[in-house]
């Protein structure tokens, strides 16, 4: 089973996308403007480039499983899900700036305005929660100080956290982003009906099949997705708290289990006292614990208050499993590191160890601040496996981990070297660059995005 979740050597799915945006140039460009206005015909092909990809960015959340195979898991595409919607905004700024039709249409343009702004509002929530993240690194350091400032002002302080409840409620973007596609077909209707260009046939038509292929996809996801999706009934069997921001939710099945390989994740729908929530949760349980497992970190209104309103008997719906995290596409040496709540998928992968052996020689490094969770249960794993050595770092104690660290612990060549990582962002993307500087090929760094929202 585990075999049959690694991916292809290389991922097609962002080379399929980068064809298609050079394709769809390419065509415009040899057809050329016939009236000779190149800059409002540049400033229109920036408009159908956007359009292509939005377009791919609805595909990427049609959530059928060829997406998953091309881009080695849902996490990956909903990532590129986000940076095509990104760049597809980017480009209507010279759309805006260059585009010069004379015989635009007053409802086209409203459909234009309208659909703009709808598409920033979206992107600008997504974006919002880790925006520090996309500020260039230079100027994070003074972001954080401009932030500690302003929420020292009263009435911004409550202002900003007004704005975190609305921003950080998962359920509340969810919905409110299933208005994308609608965004997308306002800004296509606009297209065809105050482009200058579509005297031609074959511009005409491109764009058409382009606009019409995404809006096709978002109407799928819409209507007929949700009957196709995989889901299984569970019941609750245990809420266990393991820290003070951290509980292990064990559910048992009510009919056919839900079959999975160690490292995937799953859709978890849970009542809650706002009715039913769904979240995505990597599952930290084995295949053939008998039950299904969910370490979770209170991150949310939902996940703070789930050891007060989740009790045993409970009903539980699972859907999926989802993702391609798995070290069977590692080499021989392997070095496993998870920070803070990135353990799930490698404590996974632990427990199944006794059903799924791994050949490879395994250095788990698990970093946490304070006394590590399951440490016991780590210890006895790696007690009945000689390949496997583990490296609990308390970070209140021994300071953080480093790549330096990591690698000066290892002795053999990089080169031939695999690394798995889950954990903050910002720690994932240091290691990713330390461990690539030191000669480990891209191809053998791994990570999970369970950030991925």
């Amino acid at each position: 089973m585990l075999g049959s979740l690694v991916p292809p050597a290389r991922r097609v799915g962002p080379a399929v996308i980068g064809g298609l945006v050079a394709a769809l140039a390419a065509v415009w460009l040899v057809v050329g403007p016939a009236d000779g206005d190149w800059g409002s015909f540049v400033g229109q092909l920036c408009g159908a480039l956007a359009i292509l990809l939005m377009s791919a960015a609805l595909v990427l959340i049609s959530t059928l499983p060829w997406v998953e195979t091309w881009f080695d898991g849902i996490d990956r595409a909903a990532v590129w899900h986000r940076r095509l919607a990104m760049s597809g905004l980017v480009l209507l700024v010279p759309h805006v700036m260059l585009s010069n039709s004379r015989h635009q249409s007053g409802w086209g343009s409203v459909l234009a305005v309208t659909g703009t702004i709808g598409l920033v509002s979206l992107v600008v929530w997504a974006v919002l929660p880790r925006w520090r993240d996309v500020l260039p690194r230079p100027l994070r350091p003074r972001a954080t100080e401009l932030g500690t400032w302003l929420v020292g002002i009263p009435w911004l302080r409550r202002l900003i956290g007004l704005g975190q409840w609305l921003l950080g409620d998962y359920e509340r973007w969810r919905s409110l982003h299933r208005l994308t596609g609608l965004f997308v077909a306002m800004a296509f209707v606009h297209g065809l009906a105050d482009a200058t260009v579509f005297a031609s046939p074959l511009l005409r038509w491109t764009f058409v099949a382009v606009g019409g292929i995404g809006l096709a996809f978002y109407v799928y996801r819409e209507t007929v997705a949700p009957y196709f999706v995989p889901s299984h009934d569970y019941q609750v069997a245990a809420v266990t708290p393991i820290t003070p921001d951290l509980t292990e939710l064990a559910l048992t099945p009510l009919g056919a289990p839900m079959r999975f390989t160690p490292g995937q994740f799953a859709m978890l729908f849970l009542e809650s006292k706002r009715g039913w929530r769904r979240h995505p949760f990597t599952l930290s349980s084995a295949p053939g614990d008998g039950t299904l497992r969910f370490t979770i970190k209170a991150l949310g209104d939902d996940t703070r208050d789930l050891s007060q309103i989740v009790r045993p008997g409970m009903p539980a719906v699972v859907g999926g499993p989802h993702g391609r995290f798995t070290h069977a596409k590692g080499t021989g040496e392997q070095i496993w590191i998870a920070g803070g709540i990135g353990v799930t998928p490698f404590l996974s992968w632990l427990r199944a160890m006794d059903q799924h052996p791994v050949t490879a020689q395994i250095d788990f490094y698990y970093s946490h601040a304070g006394p590590t969770p399951f440490a016991h249960e780590i210890a006895e794993i790696a007690a009945r496996h000689d390949n496997l050595r583990v490296h609990l770092v308390d970070t209140t104690v021994d300071g953080y981990l480093t790549p330096r660290g990591v690698l000066d612990a290892h002795a053999g060549d990089t080169a031939d070297l695999s690394v798995f990582l889950c954990g903050p962002a910002a720690m994932v993307t240091t290691f990713t660059r330390g461990f690539r500087r030191a000669g480990v090929r891209p191809r053998n760094l791994h990570r999970e995005h369970f950030d991925w929202r």
